[in-house]
């Protein structure tokens, strides 16, 4: 348990019955074995009772001396001496003397674009890879699988399906003159302009850090109503300030990576109003999406497949005006649905 400032101590120094193995106490069956949402969750609720450590308090510890007396720490440096490398750069600290410091963060975002069997959008010509695709997106996203899924895309599948669509179609040049093109092409240019004319005094990455501890506090491993609501007042109001006090260093002119990442952040901007919005609207528990109000007396998630079995997707109407949302009803004709309990 961590102490007051002036009574930290060092982690190898806390007697054994001070220390709380809270995945071990909460999930007794798979105690560290747990899917990494309820690990992320346990972590971040500790924290946020007052238990974590580290000079932020953000922070709960990865301890691997038990491992060490079990493997030895040359079979520990042969499957981690790696990540235990970059942790004593970052940190100054030996993981093999002393427990790691870790802090959980958010699942990144979940969506893709619908593709075909040779990973063809709806778009022909535009092929989707990896993380951008599945038509149900989200259901299958591991740090692992999701990269695995991008070689194999990469490697085995786009060498014989692109070359198959480029060597069977005419490729008749794309005639720009038309009126769509138009409008993007008209439309990308105005914001770039607005970006380049705003000339305030505050950074690109202030704002991009502020969202982000934003999104982190309120929709992050877990949510619950009066957070969404507040992200949902409070990030009309960082949009508003970033419309009015950007810097965008450089020109318009030559390559510029200030110029795109402040229009990297605009869009996030809206793509966080929305995931909060969508996050409010779901009164369940299902997945990567946590609502605190929606959980069995164990914990678990509770599901509600009554009113939410459906893809939800929400469609941009405007600046300042509220998005619509379309569902598309799921059927599950071969599968049962069940719940998923770790207890």
């Amino acid at each position: 348990m961590p102490k007051s400032a002036d009574e930290k101590r060092d982690a190898n120094n806390i007697p054994e019955n001070e220390r709380d193995y809270y995945l071990e106490r909460l999930y007794p069956a798979y105690g560290n074995l747990s899917p990494r949402d309820i690990a992320s969750r346990a972590a971040k609720q500790v924290c946020d009772n007052g238990l974590g450590v580290g000079p932020t308090g953000h922070g709960v510890y990865l301890d691997f001396q038990q491992a060490i007396e079990r493997i030895g720490s040359s079979k520990v440096k042969d499957l981690y001496g790696n990540l235990f490398s970059m942790y004593g750069k970052i940190t100054g600290e030996d993981p093999y003397k002393a427990p790691m410091r870790i802090y959980p963060a958010p699942h990144y975002t979940m969506g893709g674009l619908w593709v075909d069997y040779n990973l063809m959008t709806t778009i022909p010509g535009l092929y989707a890879i990896g993380e951008a695709n599945f038509s149900d997106h989200g259901a299958n996203r591991l740090g692992a699988s999701a990269l695995m899924q991008g070689l194999a895309d990469g490697y085995f599948v786009l060498p014989q399906t692109i070359s198959h669509y480029l060597a069977t179609e005419s490729h008749e040049k794309i005639d720009t003159n038309i009126d769509a093109f138009a409008s993007v092409e008209n439309e990308a240019e105005a914001s770039i302009e607005r970006l380049m004319a705003i000339g305030g005094k505050r950074s690109i990455d202030s704002f991009h850090r502020e969202l982000g501890y934003l999104m982190w506090n309120h929709c992050g491993m877990s949510r619950n109503k009066a957070g969404l609501e507040l992200a949902l007042k409070q990030i009309p109001a960082l949009r508003e300030e970033f419309w009015q006090s950007i810097c965008v260093c450089g020109n318009d002119e030559t390559l510029n990576v200030s110029l795109e990442k402040a229009g990297r952040v605009a869009d996030f901007m809206d793509l966080a109003e929305t995931m909060c919005r969508d996050a409010l609207m779901r009164e369940e528990s299902c997945g990567a999406h946590f609502r605190e109000e929606h959980q069995a007396a164990d914990g678990e998630a509770k599901r509600n497949d009554e009113d939410f079995l459906h893809v939800a997707a929400w469609e941009y109407q405007g600046e300042k005006k509220a998005p619509t949302l379309h569902k598309e009803k799921l059927d599950f004709d071969q599968v049962p649905l069940t719940g998923r309990s770790y207890k």
